[in-house]
Order: C-alpha cells, then structure tokens, then sequence
C-alpha cells in the first residue's frame, strides 16, 4: 500500500517546483496549498516568529496539520553570513522590512539590501540553511541542510530564486542563479534537509 500523500505547505512556485521532484525520487505522492484547497491566510504570515530554522518549520507544519488533518511537511530557509553577524538569516525573506512588494521585486529588494551591506567587506563567505519538518498528528520530525560559498557582486544567472543569483556555491563552482534544477538538487541546503527527511520517513514506514 502506497504511502498517504503529503501537503507540501508552501505557497513559494520555487520551492514546489524543487520539492515535487524530490518527493517523486522517493515515491511519495504530494499535493500543494491550492490542491488542498487553503486559502491563503494573513495569519500565515505571523508564524515565522522564532529565531530558529527549525522553530519556525515546526510551527508552519503544525498550523496547516490543523487544518488539513493529513501529513505535512514545512520548511524554514535563509542565508547566513558570518561577516553580517549571521544576518539576513531567519529573517532572509523579509529582511528589506518591504511588506509592500512580492515575489520577484521582493527579492530584487532583499538583493540590493545584501549588497548595499556588503560594500567595502571582504569576506563574503555565506551559507544557505533549511530545516525542514514532517507533521502527521503521530509523528514530528525535523532534518537541518546546509550548503556553503559566498556573496559574488553581480549577479549570475535566471535560475533559481531568492539570492540564488548571487550565492556562488563552491560545491559547484557556479551560483545557484546559473545551476540547473538537477545540479542544485545535488547540493542545496532545501535539497538536503528534505532528502534526509524523507529517508527518516522511508525507515520508520
């Protein structure tokens, strides 16, 4: 008997889109915040509250568990560098404080602010972190990714999303701008944390 399908809960194209295929590699049907039929909500937007990856991807899991009564899974994500005191870190998607903008102009914003705090730093060494979360009302799991490089000045690549364009990742001598969905795959922090979260899945199924 096949696993039960999983909700994907996010409402980012980018992060389905990385997902699907990862969940697919290990058999296990997904559905999406639409297909489920969950509007979205403004309290969405107030459970990022914790100054942790994984805090903050358990809270997201356990809020649409709530509503969906099936499995879900949840993911917190950022950039950490170390010369910003670990900033934008958990607060990378709204770090610019722009709540007026999305999507792609929110990024465009979240970019020049990084560069902006970057002029005149030489060490632009950064990371990318996920942690990612599994609810079913029996079970809570929580796997961390990490993928390093640094900050380039320009942009590199239409690619991926976020500061994709900008992290050079030393894994693959190539920003994330510039990789294909197959060589992020094989190394993205997202990529890992779920990867380990799916073999934890896998082992107790």
């Amino acid at each position: 008997m096949p696993p039960e399908p999983v909700l994907i809960a996010t409402r980012s194209g980018g992060k389905l889109r990385e997902l699907r295929a990862l969940f697919a590699e290990h058999g296990r049907a997904v559905i999406d915040l639409v297909e489920a039929g969950i509007a979205d909500q403004p309290e969405e937007d107030a459970l990022e509250v914790y100054d942790t990856f994984e805090a903050n991807a358990l809270a997201k899991a356990r809020y649409f568990f709530g509503l969906a009564a099936m499995p879900v899974v949840a993911d917190d994500s950022g950039l950490l560098v170390p010369a910003l005191n670990g900033a934008p870190g958990v607060l990378s998607k709204r770090w610019s404080g722009r709540t007026d903008l999305s999507g792609q102009a929110l990024d465009d914003e979240n970019n020049r602010l990084l560069q902006e705090r970057l002029i005149g730093v030489e060490d632009r060494r950064a990371y990318y972190v996920c942690a990612a979360a599994y609810v079913d009302g029996r079970r809570e799991i929580v796997r961390r990714g990490e993928v390093h490089g640094r900050i380039l000045a320009t942009p590199s690549g239409s690619a991926g999303f976020g500061y994709d364009p900008y992290f050079f990742a030393d894994e693959l001598g190539r920003t994330f701008g510039d990789a294909s969905v197959t060589e992020k795959q094989s190394v993205s922090h997202r990529a890992r944390a779920f990867r380990a979260l799916l073999e934890s899945l896998d082992s107790d199924s």
